[in-house]
């Protein structure tokens, strides 16, 4: 491949709580999503790519940092009552990009601090539309769960704004949109457009609840939910087309992790559970270190470098974001040692010089006798670990050892200790423990690195 031949724009594309099964370029057949099937079709699909925690807070500190949640100083989900406080003072891949001369935005669900010391601004955006907490009303913008009053929350900057009635998936992708036509003439932007669908509560339009009138209660609503992101992300791709800067944009587009299964509130305060959300088969949602918990959906697009219809299928996470990008901005892999991704920008391009796009998991990963701990710049195959309240998980190569593991956000664990062979088990169904002792202890000794290194964090 080519070297860039100028720093490309680049748009982070999030969702909330969507599931490994819930759009059509993997595998579902009840939603539509055209544009989200038409990016893939457009660039690579990621099918083993992973969220850093089955929660949100977490997750979103793992892709604007580049580190695991306890290293970033975010490991819970955060509250939504104005004192609340967030992220640690830290660079964050808007700061970098920032520093390399980058406008910057964010369009959507923050979750890394309600306090205004916490807000978005304060970590390296010029420009930030959305809200604070965790969720809000699609229509009101009021956070109303939790042991205090309602509180209303969108902003638009520091400055609170109202727009009672308005969708918020709509209103956002209008705002991202518009950012990026207005960025466009200027030199390279960076837009994070993190949007709370399908998070609850459970409200979507007319126009987009008669689209999938005939699926039943539930997956209807998630997926009508669903459709209105789709149609949100279609107006930002459209702005990109307008601007003329499609070609040497790069979009990334994933979930913060997999689907929910909690109790969704509706206005009248009725707490019904809705499970309309779907993992693809992987086993757990939401809150799970289960595959449906952590593996999420994900789409990079970047026409200039990489190539269209293709797929790479080894595994990466949302903190191998920030180095992937910021080595796209510069040309090269910058030296980032207080970071825990790695740059994936050379394995996907030497993937698809070589046609091994579609590659699966590294073979030299199946012997795991004789691994040896993998440093975060070493190549592929490396370990993947993570960690939420009390659950752990580690996966090198084909192979994943679950800790206490439950099946979604409420105790007990379901899974005290058991071996996985994901390539021939992505259900996580057979205990392999028995069967390849060799395999359990070399991933037990992964695990058991990675908390003495997690221990000088805290």
């Amino acid at each position: 491949m080519p070297a860039t031949p100028h720093r490309p724009n680049i748009v982070i594309l999030y969702a909330d709580d969507l599931g490994w099964g819930d759009l059509g370029c993997f595998g579902a057949e009840d939603i539509p999503t055209p544009h989200l099937d038409a990016l893939c079709q457009g660039g690579v699909r990621l099918p083993q790519w992973y969220s850093n925690s089955p929660v949100c807070s977490p997750s979103r500190a793992s892709l604007l940092t580049g580190k695991h949640p306890a290293h970033a100083g975010v490991e819970s989900i955060l509250g939504g009552s104005r004192d609340t406080p967030g992220l640690p003072a830290q660079p964050t891949l808007a700061s970098q990009l920032r520093d390399r001369g980058y406008r910057t935005g964010l369009f959507g669900k923050w979750h890394l601090g309600a306090d205004a010391d916490y807000a978005p601004g304060h970590y390296g955006f010029d420009e930030t539309f959305g809200f604070r907490a965790g969720c809000v009303d699609y229509y009101s913008h009021i956070f109303y769960w939790g042991a205090h009053n309602p509180i209303h929350d969108l902003w638009d900057g520091d400055d609170e704004v109202w727009r009672n009635g308005e969708y918020l998936t709509t209103v956002i992708g209008q705002r991202a949109a518009d950012f990026i036509t207005r960025s466009a003439p200027g030199g390279p932007f960076f837009c994070y457009v993190p949007f709370n669908a399908p998070h609850y509560p459970m409200h979507a339009p007319t126009e987009h609840m008669d689209r999938v009138a005939h699926l039943p209660e539930g997956r209807r609503e998630t997926a009508a939910m669903i459709a209105a992101m789709d149609d949100a992300i279609g107006e930002v791709l459209a702005a990109l087309d307008s601007s003329g800067i499609r070609e040497d944009t790069l979009v990334l587009f994933s979930s913060d992790n997999g689907p929910s299964r909690e109790s969704r509130n509706w206005l009248d305060g009725e707490e019904i559970s809705y499970t309309g959300g779907s993992s693809g088969g992987l086993r757990g949602s939401k809150g799970s270190v289960f595959e449906g918990g952590i593996r999420v959906p994900g789409i990079l697009s970047w026409p200039a470098q990489l190539p269209a219809d293709s797929e790479f299928a080894r595994p990466g996470m949302m903190m191998d974001v920030l180095p992937t990008v910021l080595h796209a901005a510069d040309g090269a892999a910058p030296e980032l040692p207080d970071v825990d991704g790695i740059s994936l920008l050379d394995v996907l391009r030497e993937a698809s010089a070589d046609g091994g796009a579609s590659a699966g998991i590294d073979a030299d990963a199946h012997d795991m006798a004789s691994a040896e701990p993998v440093g975060p710049s070493d190549a592929e195959p490396r370990s993947l670990v993570w960690s939420y309240q009390g659950q752990w998980a580690v996966r090198r190569g084909r192979y994943k050892l679950v800790v206490d593991a439950r099946e979604g956000m409420d105790p007990p664990a379901t899974v005290e200790r058991a071996l996985y062979d994901l390539e021939a088990d992505p259900a996580e169904s057979v205990d392999l423990t028995a069967e390849a002792p060799d395999v359990l202890a070399a991933l037990e000794r992964e695990l058991a690195a990675h908390q003495e290194r997690a221990a000088a964090w805290a």
